[in-house]
């Protein structure tokens, strides 16, 4: 029988790539994560995109959320919650491990898995160790699933700070003064350890910033004055990560620049300022997020400034072989020298961060950012590459 006659069906539209936006996690900075994650849900594009937003409870859970970033906002100077978006106590979601089915499965005691769909590509903003720091990445290479932001190494080096630095001086990026105390360091011989500071303050002079080695958003970090401070600063530190670094004080400005993936290779934003907070010793947690101290974009500098921040912010996107975004973040000194800070892999991302504003100010408004961000992933293979 011929078939020519008979009615065709319509072809099938294409079916939008599918986005997990994967916030919150275990570490410190699980609220920073959930309020980047409602700004990035608000912002990107419903027309273009499906998206299935997963939480990560702060003791590890997989959570099908809310998809209502409303409710993801800092609110009388406290932060959100995955547990208070979370659609069930107990049900969990379950990334594929095959790389050839990217299907998602949700489970709830005593009920029938069910299945949520492929995911094309995940956007995982979370901030600090278990997301930010290759562990989530390395999930997802052998998913098979790409991702928005760095790979396993360049996210591992951008979260530890020793090794940050490490590689940043042998790319030739003027780094600061630095120790670090292990963490048997501090639990086998105490006095050693302190004396090890104690040194180093000799030479570099005080004050002294103890921070975790392996942490962001400011958290755990106490400026301290003398040596009679150090011990409730070093614990304060060892509260988020056994590891900690001390940094000498840089005399100067502090100055940020952002780079994005574009299909020519990285760019740099315009730079911009973080003027001293009136209210706080630094730019702490506190000044940061909860007060808002506003930033200088774009920074008020030369422009032979300019071009060299942006230069170096590059340099340190390719020394650590970023990919996708990176803030960098940097001091000028006051005898002109930009020496190099940190790199963020996955900075935040809410609608007053730096990152953002700094795009802004360089004509990629917010929706664009998160599209290209996505787009930057959805070319890119999985593996080595």
């Amino acid at each position: 029988m011929s078939t020519e006659n008979l009615p065709q069906s319509p072809e099938q539209p294409p079916r939008k790539p599918r986005v997990a936006v994967v916030f919150g996690g275990r570490s410190s900075e699980h609220g920073i994560s959930v309020v980047t994650a409602g700004a990035v849900l608000a912002a990107i594009d419903r027309t273009k995109y499906d998206v299935l937003p997963i939480g990560i409870t702060r003791d590890g859970r997989w959570a099908l959320t809310a998809d209502e970033p409303e409710r993801m906002a800092i609110s009388e100077r406290r932060t959100p919650d995955v547990e208070e978006l979370a659609e069930s106590a107990e049900g969990a979601v379950v990334l594929p491990v095959d790389p050839a089915n990217r299907e998602v499965v949700y489970s709830e005691p005593g009920a029938v898995p069910k299945a949520l769909g492929e995911v094309d590509v995940v956007f995982p903003v979370l901030h600090g160790p278990y997301g930010e720091d290759g562990t989530l990445q390395g999930l997802l290479e052998l998913s098979g699933v790409p991702y928005v932001g760095a790979g396993v190494l360049a996210s591992a080096v951008g979260q530890d700070k020793e090794y940050m630095k490490a590689v940043f001086a042998s790319y030739g990026l003027q780094v600061g003064p630095y120790v670090v105390i292990r963490p048997r360091e501090w639990e086998q011989d105490r006095s050693g350890a302190r004396g090890k500071i104690v040194d180093f303050a000799g030479e570099h002079g005080w004050p002294l910033f103890v921070k975790p080695a392996r942490a962001g958003s400011s958290i755990g970090i106490t400026k301290v004055d003398d040596p009679a401070g150090l011990d409730e600063a070093i614990e304060e530190a060892r509260r988020h990560d056994p590891k900690i670094l001390v940094e000498a004080t840089l005399r100067g400005r502090e100055i940020e620049c952002g780079v994005l993936e574009f299909e020519d290779g990285p760019r740099a934003s315009v730079p911009a300022e973080i003027p001293p907070p009136s209210e706080h010793a630094y730019y702490d947690f506190e000044a940061k997020y909860i007060d808002s101290t506003p930033g200088i974009v774009p920074a008020p500098l030369t422009p032979e400034e300019t071009a060299e921040v942006q230069r170096l912010a590059v340099a340190a996107f390719d020394a650590a072989s970023c990919e996708g975004l990176v803030r960098a973040d940097f001091f000028l000194t006051e005898d002109g020298e930009f020496v190099i800070n940190e790199i963020n892999t996955m900075p935040g991302f809410t609608p007053i961060s730096m990152y953002p504003q700094m795009w802004q100010a360089s004509g990629v408004a917010y929706p664009e950012l998160v599209d290209r961000l996505v787009q930057a992933a959805l070319r890119r293979p999985t593996g080595l590459r």
